[in-house]
């Protein structure tokens, strides 16, 4: 029982006929988007092309059957590529049997995990990895993406993982010779059609009366016009000797894969595949939502994971590669009008029939036109603007942002993810460890407290009140500790010490050992310990310690009433009038 109640997805039953049309023209429109990306994403991890297009099938009719999205398109992309790739790089050469079986057990294993944390309910793993580190790990995958196509796309070979590796192998290879001006004139010719597309096709198209629609539509199907273009001008020309091209590809629709498990390739591979999956998972879910928001419907985490999983599964039992969803097919489904996954599994149908008809013409596409269409694809992926937005708003996660894409570039994919979590964490801890502590005092003629360095609020000498923001653990018990006696310094009138905890939800041992020695140097001083607004699950640990029995002050409900209860009681006068 997945689905609530019943193993049928929602949205079945709740299919009408006026959804037909739509999900027919998004299925039609997504197939001539996906068929040159498959073959591109594929040839980018190190595999034949066709298992682009396996990865296209049964992976969008499983990811209906169990997803929560009604537009998301899942397939082959470029960042889990590029990770497919890294992560074979140690186990197998490229092409060989043995990396075609490292990509099916990266699939496996990172479907079987999705699934299994889906069975488990653990959605809440989409907020595992912050945006930033997510974005600066896809911008530096984005960038290496790009320094690694410029190879086919002029026609030169060179080895490296790195960026800088990769830059020096370019640059090497071109000074010594091996320059293939042909290659290069058809793959820079194809970025700059392709660039000039992105950038301008849209608005000219408006201002010839195109609806925006099917303007924005029509931009994203141009790589569909230039690897056509360039597989007819191949077969002209006869260019098949001259440029290097995607080759035969198998006629037929792809066969299942029997899991044979092999247990030392899964050992080197469970960890790259993990990270693979969350990934994925992540940035679908991100996807996911923001198309969702649009017509007001919700996504299921635990269902993404689900689906997520199943269509990972059924890529490793078709004989293909890791698939997630993709921003770009996903555009395009939901622009052409996609109402429910229906539009998937009629897509699936239809990359089955260009497998089955029509891979002749794909096999002479160019494959220095595949890596135009991939440089091209993964400059949308850069966010600039979004690192500039982040270091200007919040320096901590613009630099695991930039530590992320520099990562990734300087020492690859899984060192700069782990770079990224790393830094995420660094941040998280660094922040705890610095807890907002504020003096307040009483706004005149009400009950609320306020920060005293913002507000013209009513304090007494005798009286410090502290409002601390932050829970209470080994991490931030120390600075906590500083500030409350640096604060007394400051006051040396004070007699009652008040700590506001109404932003405080636990409290460590750690943290409670400094509270008891904290109240044990008061009392010695001739000071009292006061707790206000603390909250019923942290009054309730502190009860099972007996620490309100060892307090020198009182618990009180609210700030008001200590600072009332608290007052000094008026001077006896000396000589009282007769």
């Amino acid at each position: 029982m997945i689905f609530g109640k019943s193993l049928v997805p929602p949205w079945i039953p709740a299919y009408r006929r006026r959804y037909l049309a739509g999900d027919l023209a998004a299925a039609l429109v997504v197939t001539l988007l996906v068929v040159p990306q498959g073959l591109a994403y594929a040839a980018l991890a190190g595999l034949p092309a066709q298992l682009g297009l396996y990865a296209s099938i049964l992976p969008l009719v499983a990811y209906a059957l169990f997803g929560s999205s009604m537009v998301m398109s899942v397939g082959p992309v470029a960042v889990i590529s590029l990770m497919t790739s890294a992560a074979l790089a140690p186990v197998a050469v490229p092409g060989t049997a043995e990396y075609i079986a490292g990509a099916v057990t990266l699939a496996l294993l990172s479907g079987a995990m999705l699934f299994a944390l889906g069975l488990l309910r653990l959605g809440a793993l989409a907020q595992f990895l912050s945006h930033p580190v997510i974005s600066g790990f896809i911008s530096g995958a984005a960038l290496l993406i790009i320094i690694g196509q410029l190879r086919p796309l002029l026609g030169i070979t060179s080895d490296g993982d790195t960026a800088l590796g990769l830059l020096r192998g370019i640059v090497a290879e071109v000074r010594a010779g091996p320059f293939q001006p042909l290659t290069a004139a058809v793959g820079v010719s194809s970025v700059v059609v392709l660039g000039m597309a992105r950038i301008g096709l849209a608005p000219l198209l408006a201002r010839l009366g195109v609806a925006p629609g099917t303007a924005s539509l029509a931009t994203r199907l141009t790589p569909m016009v230039v690897v056509l273009a360039g597989a007819v001008l191949v077969l002209l020309l006869d260019w098949r000797d001259r440029l290097a091209v995607v080759g035969p590809i198998p006629e037929g629709l792809p066969r299942a894969v029997a899991p044979a498990i092999d247990l030392d390739l899964a050992a080197q591979l469970w960890l790259p595949a993990l990270i693979i999956g969350l990934v994925g998972f992540v940035e679908s879910v991100s996807i996911a939502q923001g198309f969702a928001s649009r017509h007001r419907q919700r996504i299921d985490t635990n269902a993404e994971l689900l689906g997520l999983g199943a269509a990972n599964i059924a890529s490793g039992l078709s004989g293909a590669l890791p698939v997630t969803g993709g921003f770009s097919r996903t555009a395009v489904n939901a622009d052409a009008g996609a109402n429910t996954p229906l539009a998937g599994v009629f897509a699936a149908l239809l990359i089955s029939l260009v497998l089955l008809f029509a891979t002749g013409l794909f096999s002479a596409l160019p494959m220095t036109v595949l890596a135009a269409t991939i440089i091209v694809a993964a400059c949308a992926l850069v966010d600039v603007a979004s690192l500039r937005h982040n270091w200007h708003y919040d320096r901590a996660e613009g630099l695991a942002q930039g530590g992320t894409a520099v990562g990734v570039l300087v020492a690859g994919v899984e060192v700069g993810i782990g770079i990224g979590i790393a830094l995420s964490l660094a941040t998280l801890v660094w922040r705890a460890s610095r807890p907002h502590i504020a003096i307040v005092g009483r706004v005149p003629g009400t009950e609320h407290f306020r920060n005293v360095k913002r507000y013209e609020v009513e304090t007494r000498r005798d009286l410090l009140v502290l409002r601390v923001d932050e829970n209470l653990f080994f991490g931030n018990a120390e600075a906590v500790e500083k500030f409350i006696l640096r604060a007394l310094d400051q006051q040396p009138e004070t007699r009652h010490l008040v700590l506001v905890m109404s932003s405080v939800s636990s409290i460590d041992a750690t943290a409670l050992e400094m509270l008891d020695m904290l109240n044990e140097r008061l009392m010695d001083q001739g000071m009292q310990l006061h707790l206000a607004e603390v909250k019923g699950p942290v009054l309730g640990q502190l009860e099972h310690d007996g620490f309100p029995t060892r307090l020198s002050g009182e618990l009180f409900l609210s700030t008001h009433a200590a600072f009332e209860a608290l007052r000094e009681p008026p001077a006896e006068e000396e000589n009282p009038p007769g």
